[in-house]
């Protein structure tokens, strides 16, 4: 099962609750300054589990506001971004000279690397997720674009994003490690696909039309990672667009279709090995339209800072560790 994590004011002697709070939402968040309504008689509850890239918690409490200022960003180690669903009551949010209003239903996010404001004024019970920057561009480009918008979740993708972080709540301490990692990934996966949807909107650098096509091209590579004759004329051809045309797309989001390709095939890769550590190189390489396995394992660690056999080591002494902790 996964390690996971519960806190409540309930067990804290009532002068130490708003001190108490603070320091559990700066581990499971980051350092945030919060004002209490009513320090003395505060209560809330966290709980929180770790889904592979994506650490998950639902908060319940009274009414409070969190401000993160630029003393805490100087300190930190890691850009990161903040999912917020509030399920009972709406969330105020301001960033980046944005102000907007979250009703239940719907969902924003939130940069760790700027400073914002978050409050609610009556009870709330929210489900969080902290992503990292690393992991969050690896689905969409520029995600700072999607920042401090509201998304509506009741329907479509959205809704089903909406549902799955319910479900991946309730069951996430029952989960063991290859699970966790895995849904981690639907998650960001179903995320990705949200916000690639609403990509024309947030855009403003580029027209409505090139937009669109780079998103038609970014889905048709991810469709057809493992297609070994996934080229720039494959790919111009089924969406319909000339091959200097498709070249030319790619200059708006600094690199090239070939280096998409391959970053895309890289992600792929790891999250394959992550899910199936037993899984041989070669076979992994050619999978994913790597033809040569030396050059598949320079491109891994020039990507992830390691071979593909020192992670796939990595991934293994992690499950059996898991796996000990689980018969003991």
């Amino acid at each position: 099962m996964t390690a996971g994590y519960t806190f409540s004011t309930a067990t804290t002697e009532p002068q130490h609750r708003s001190s108490r709070w603070n320091a559990v939402i700066a581990d499971a968040y980051f350092p945030l300054e919060l004002q209490f309504r009513d320090p003395i008689h505060f209560n809330g509850d966290l709980s929180r589990n770790t889904l592979g890239h994506v650490c998950m918690s639902r908060l319940v409490s009274d009414p409070l506001s969190y401000e993160r200022r630029r003393a805490h960003i100087r300190e930190a180690r890691e850009e990161e971004y903040l999912i917020t669903l509030p399920r009972a009551s709406s969330v105020e949010f301001r960033q980046l000279g944005r102000e907007v209003r979250c009703d239940p239903g719907g969902f924003i996010i939130e940069r760790g690397d700027e400073p914002y404001k978050f409050l609610y004024e009556n009870p709330n019970d929210l489900f969080v997720l902290k992503v990292s920057r690393k992991a969050l561009e690896e689905r969409v480009r520029q995600p700072d674009r999607f920042c401090a918008r509201v998304f509506n979740a009741t329907s479509g993708t959205a809704g089903l994003f909406s549902s799955m972080v319910d479900q991946a709540q309730s069951i996430a301490p029952t989960l063991d490690r290859a699970a966790s990692e895995t849904i981690g990934r639907q998650l960001l996966e179903l995320l990705g696909l949200i916000l690639e949807d609403g990509a024309s909107a947030a855009t403003s650098s580029l027209s409505t039309v090139r937009a669109a096509h780079i998103s038609r091209v970014e889905k048709f590579i991810r469709a057809n990672l493992k297609n070994p004759d996934l080229s720039p004329d494959l790919i111009a051809e089924s969406c319909g667009i000339s091959k200097r045309y498709l070249h030319d797309l790619f200059k708006d989001v600094n690199g090239t279709v070939s280096q998409q390709i391959r970053d895309q095939r890289l992600v792929a890769a790891r999250d394959r090995l992550a899910a199936t550590p037993n899984l041989a190189i070669s076979e992994l390489a050619y999978r994913f339209g790597f033809s040569d396995q030396a050059q598949f394992s320079r491109l891994f660690k020039a990507k992830f800072g390691r071979t593909p056999t020192e992670f796939k080591a990595e991934t293994a002494t992690s499950f059996d560790t898991r796996g000990s902790e689980n018969l003991s």
